[in-house]
Order: structure tokens, then sequence, then C-alpha cells
């Protein structure tokens, strides 16, 4: 009973860049973007053949709790106003229209108020069974990654065909840390895509050699405090001297498993009664064998 988790942004920016915008619908509007999520999601759940599946999208990008802690906190990506985030403007009409294809097409979308798709996608990770598969293209997921539980993350960084599965001996052999403390690293090594510094002067070796070494950030300072300690003198000093950042860097970094997510029904869409209103979507939009693709890998 494989729950696919698609961390929706993550696919929808990837398309954007990855498809030709010579893909239009009839009235000359692109829709690249919708036919690369489409082709990317049908291609997975071709190959994994998931039982449930959920589309998540974000509630909020900055979430008030996080930017109140840290107000930097992805600010980097704030548009020139400082409203919102910055976003292609060929990519934004093209995500509502994406979303309503996915509510014809009968799949769960779920985003909550005040919470990042990734706070979405650890609540799931935690309350659901495994095996669960997290697609996404933001190595942050690779905190939730569980062995145990059967928890992988579906790494589309080298795209859909070539894409990785993380498991801990993976994150293991990438960051040469324990497999399962990649949120410790990412504390001490800092996200300048999220707009997080890290601990100043620590960099990946430092933060491995760390993580290597302790299991929380309260045992990473007690060895910097302790005598002998297992980390350098100057290494030492880099670690007690972030002490206040760190006070504030776990839930920065760590996805929140405790979101309020309503109830329903995580199966993979039935096939409907009537199709006709998504063959009239098709065409209104131009989604040719996108659409098509979909419905294939659904077995419809």
């Amino acid at each position: 009973m494989t729950l696919m988790l698609l961390d929706s942004a993550s696919l929808w920016y990837r398309a954007y860049y990855g498809m030709p915008d010579t893909l239009t619908a009839p009235d000359g509007m692109q829709v690249h973007a919708i036919r690369g999520y489409l082709d990317m999601a049908s291609r997975l759940i071709g190959m994994y053949k998931p039982n449930r599946i959920v589309a998540c999208i974000e509630g909020d990008w900055r979430p008030s709790w996080r930017v109140d802690l840290f107000p930097n906190y992805k600010a980097n990506r704030l548009d020139e106003e400082g409203d919102g985030e910055e976003e292609p403007e060929t990519l934004t009409p093209q995500i509502p229209i994406l979303l309503d294809l996915l509510d014809l097409f009968g799949f769960p979308l779920v985003g909550v108020d005040d919470y990042e798709a990734d706070d979405v996608m650890a609540t799931f990770a935690v309350k659901e069974k495994g095996p669960i598969r997290i697609v996404t293209g933001d190595r942050d997921l690779f905190q939730l990654v569980d062995d145990k539980e059967d928890i992988k993350v579906v790494y589309l960084a080298k795209g859909v065909s070539q894409h990785d599965l993380v498991d801990t001996a993976w994150v293991a052999n990438k960051y040469l840390i324990p497999g399962d403390r990649y949120a410790l690293y990412a504390i001490f090594r800092g996200d300048p895509s999220d707009g997080l510094p890290g601990v100043k002067g620590i960099g990946e070796k430092s933060a491995a050699i760390i993580a290597n070494q302790a299991a929380t950030v309260e045992e990473a300072l007690k060895l910097a405090q302790s005598d002998p300690s297992p980390f350098a003198p100057a290494l030492n000093k880099k670690i007690i001297e972030g002490s206040d950042y760190l006070k504030i860097a776990p839930t920065l970094v760590h996805c929140a498993r405790d979101v309020a997510i309503p109830t329903m029904d995580l199966a993979m869409p039935s096939r409907p009664t009537d199709l006709s209103p998504i063959y009239k979507f098709q065409e209104q939009y131009g989604l040719g064998a996108s659409v098509d693709k979909m419905i294939s890998a659904l077995g419809w």
C-alpha cells in the first residue's frame, strides 16, 4: 500500500524550467508547466504503482512562526515589493489551471494555512503507514527518510529518468554522515536557498564532522564545551559562538510533524463515469498527450 506524496511546487517549477515554453494553449497561453507536471507524475505513478497519493501544496511558503523566529527566512525569494515569492510571470497563471485539473482527476490536494508543503508531507509520513515515497527536488526532505518505516525520497535533481531513490544509506554515502542525521547536518551547514546562514564559519566538512560525533544540537554544544572535546579548538569556538542561532535553527530546519491535516480518502483516483469534463479541459488548454498519459497511468 505505497503512499506517494507529490511536492507540487517542486514539480511545477521543475516542469516550468525543463519543458519547452513553446507548448501553448489554443489562446497562446503557455502550458508547459502543466504538461511537465502531468508527464512527471504519470511516469512516477507508472514506476512506483502507489495505492495512495496526495498532491501537497504550500499553505504558506513563509510560515509566520518561522519568520517570527528568523525574519530573513526565505527573504531572498521575496519579490521586489517584498509581498510574495518571486515567481515567473508565465508560471503564475498555469498553477490554478493545474490545480483545477488535478481536482478533476480526483487527486487529493492538501495545503494547510501557515505551513509549508514540507510540513504537510512530514505529517503524512508520521501519520500514515509505509511504504511512503516523497517526490521532490528539495533536499530538505532527506530528513524524513526512515528505513524502518520504509520512507524514501524520490529525488528529482537529475530528472525523472535518472532520479535517485534516497534512503539512509544514500544520505550516508553522499554526505559522509549517519543517514538519519541530515537535519542536524543542515542546521550547522545552512541553506542559502532558504536564506539560512548556518553557524558562521561552518561549511559542509565541519558540519559532517559534527554530525558524526553528535546526534542533536544539544549534544554538539555539550561536546564543544567538554574537555577533552572530539572537535578541534577552532570548531569548538564556532559552535559555542553560534549558540544563539542554534537555539532557533532546529525549528527553522526541522519539518513540522503535527500539522492538522483534514481527514480524507487517500486512495488513487477511481475512474469517473464521465471523462468528458477532463477531455474538454484537455482541449481547452491544449494539453494533448499529457492528459492521455495520466489517464493511462491511472489505469482508466
